[in-house]
């Protein structure tokens, strides 16, 4: 039998992403033995609270332009048509379509939008609680991780490596950490 009951202190409601106090990071495998890090803002997003999981949801825009990976060569690659080409793609996007409880833990599914290509994709998500912040906003925070397939959105460029192997990895880790504010 699935839960479909709200988690202890959500409440109903619109619940507006505060930016400033979220974020969105990746990681990606390098030349086969190292790892990549950067981060993408989340520039707004509208969680929705339901009277039960079902009829609540989730939507994000995410700006490609603002990667940042500590290396502002690396940084302009990925914003250029060989990866992103934030110029004519200059927005990333997430929709639910579902959510579910999973164990303790909640699964958000939806479509996610990056380089105008959309996949399904599935945030393993944990609910870190709700309180009311010294200025009296209603405040409630999620964590929020996934895989995809670069490929799969169209990020095929590569190089490969003398001794085997390419440069950049296929598998991407995604994380997403949320504060949102009630509206």
């Amino acid at each position: 039998m699935t839960t479909t009951t709200l988690p202890a202190g959500l409440t109903t409601g619109t619940w507006n992403v505060d930016a400033s106090h979220s974020s969105a990071s990746f990681t990606v495998r390098h030349a086969g033995i190292a790892k990549v890090r950067g981060t993408v803002a989340i520039t707004e997003g509208t969680i929705v609270i339901g009277e039960d999981l079902a009829s609540s949801s989730v939507t994000a825009t995410l700006d490609p332009a603002t990667i940042d990976t500590k290396d502002a060569n690396r940084d302009g690659h990925l914003k250029s048509a060989d990866f992103f080409d934030v110029e004519n793609h200059g927005t990333w996007t997430f929709t639910s379509t579902s959510v579910e409880q999973a164990g303790d833990d909640y699964v958000v599914r939806g479509d996610l939008t990056i380089h105008g290509v959309t996949r399904p994709v599935a945030l393993a998500t944990e609910f870190h609680g709700a309180a009311t912040d010294p200025f009296g906003n209603a405040r409630t925070g999620f964590e929020a991780t996934t895989e995809v397939s670069r490929k799969e959105f169209g990020l095929t460029w590569n190089a490969a490596l003398e001794t085997g192997g390419v440069l950049v990895g296929d598998t991407v880790k995604i994380a997403i950490d949320v504060s949102a504010v009630r509206a």
